[in-house]
């Protein structure tokens, strides 16, 4: 009797020391971080994903918004959060690898190191538009006026050092034109100088870019993805108009802390591959200018990795900086 006395405190002590990856997953309210202003694009689509992520897992998922840093505050907490399954990240390629490349000071973390990849959700393609100013209806025809006119065309951009302005960066470089970077505030900000001709061309978002080229306000020439958009499945890609391999566009994700135990993340990452699947998701997207994506972790890693890359190689050739 002693002996099964001593059998069974063993294994409740084995029980109660196990570790959460061997326990029900998920007990309790899961946390997904937003590291922007509640009411952006980013916080929206957050907020679709986290209520149908609760209601697949049958548990709470609760968005919270902790903004500063220009992300980095936010993802700063979960990249230090216990590796649980019970804090995650919904984040974007601008705060996981531009941020950390133009701001190398200011982390106090490292992606690829403290932060695990659960899933990309959606990517957001931009659109090359020109003003109707401006003589060329072709991505072709851009880069042959800008080539006979070194230096005198200028572009737009959602400010320095944004995806916005490395995009037109990238495509200087591929098109081997000369023009000149203005920082906006916000892309649409530049919308009235496009049309009046004061500025030449922009590289933005879809989203407020096609209503107006549907009314003639400004011309759209190209996406910047490798393939059509089905927001805009009759405007041919940059890539088939003239520079092979083109391709810049945001995306947003969910990551949790490093080392969360695999079959979690195995776990969110088929339930966020279902979610985006689904049609009503994926029209849902579609009013934030956003394509419903799915990539594993394994892609999604590499994903990171070429992007870090690529925009690494831009930004130290344009030396872009920016203040902290």
């Amino acid at each position: 009797m002693k002996r099964f006395s001593l059998l069974v405190a063993a294994t409740i002590m084995m029980l109660t020391l196990a570790p959460a990856s061997a326990q029900v997953w998920p007990a309790r309210p899961i946390t997904l971080v937003v590291p922007f202003p509640a009411g952006s694009a980013t916080d929206t689509i957050g907020r679709l994903v986290a209520d149908r992520l609760s209601k697949r897992l049958g548990q709470s998922v609760v968005v919270d918004n902790r903004v500063g840093g220009g992300s980095l505050v936010g993802t700063a907490f979960v990249a230090k959060a216990d590796a649980d399954g019970y804090t995650l990240l919904f984040g974007t390629n601008s705060a996981l690898v531009i941020l950390p490349l133009i701001q190398p000071a200011a982390m106090t973390f490292d992606v690829t190191r403290d932060l695990s990849p659960i899933g990309i959700v959606a990517a957001l393609p931009n659109i090359l538009i020109v003003s109707p100013k401006l003589p060329v209806n072709s991505v072709s025809e851009l880069i042959q006026y800008a080539k006979a006119n070194p230096g005198k065309l200028s572009f737009a951009s959602s400010g320095t050092g944004t995806i916005t302005h490395l995009i037109g960066e990238l495509f200087k470089v591929r098109a081997g034109i000369d023009t000149v970077h203005v920082p906006y505030k916000a892309g649409v900000q530049a919308a009235p100088d496009l049309m009046e001709g004061r500025m030449d061309y922009i590289f933005d978002n879809i989203l407020w870019s096609l209503p107006m080229i549907r009314d003639g306000k400004l011309k759209g020439l190209g996406i910047t993805k490798l393939t059509r958009s089905p927001l805009a499945p009759d405007m041919p890609t940059i890539a088939e108009s003239g520079v092979p391999g083109f391709e810049g566009f945001s995306w947003v994700a969910m990551l949790a802390p490093a080392n969360v135990p695999a079959p979690v993340s195995q776990r969110l990452s088929t339930e966020l591959a279902a979610i985006v699947a689904d049609p009503g998701v994926v029209a849902e997207l579609a009013k934030f200018g956003a394509e419903a994506a799915s990539a594993s972790p394994d892609v999604m890693r590499k994903v990171i990795v070429d992007d870090t890359a690529r925009w690494g190689d831009i930004i130290r050739n344009a030396n872009i900086k920016v203040q902290s």
